[in-house]
């Protein structure tokens, strides 16, 4: 079991599935909306993720066609990022935000083409470039 909550408590989560591994995306709106080199993301079944408290204090905006991005009402936090069209039955969770530790996690970098000039990309994890 996996727990997370945003910056200022007000909402927490718990995924009870595995978190196997995660994506750091260097794309443009994840740079910016978190505003960092980088977002990094797992992806879990919407089925093993649920609000445990705040979900009414968390909103969503609309990223781009068929894609979403939540975050605290509150403090702003990130929480999750979802493509309702080509991946309906999946989310992907905001690592960043986990309370609870994860260790041994399969790891990439995604959206490279579009990486922040600033940041050198060496610490030796896979790239996929596909994306």
């Amino acid at each position: 079991m996996h727990r997370g909550s945003c910056v200022c408590g007000t909402v927490r989560y718990e995924i009870d599935a595995p978190i196997e591994s995660a994506n750091h995306c260097h794309c443009s709106q994840c740079r910016k909306g978190h505003g960092a080199a980088f977002a990094t993301y797992a992806n879990v079944r919407r089925e093993h993720f649920r609000f445990t408290q705040g979900e009414q204090s968390v909103a969503v905006f609309q990223a781009s066609p068929g894609v979403s991005r939540t975050f605290c009402q509150c403090c702003g936090s990130n929480l999750q990022w979802f493509a309702h069209e080509h991946y309906p039955n999946w989310i992907s969770v905001t690592l960043g935000t986990l309370d609870t530790p994860l260790k041994n996690l399969e790891q990439k970098h995604i959206y490279t083409r579009s990486k922040a000039d600033w940041y050198c990309l060496n610490d030796g994890l896979p790239v996929d470039d596909q994306n």
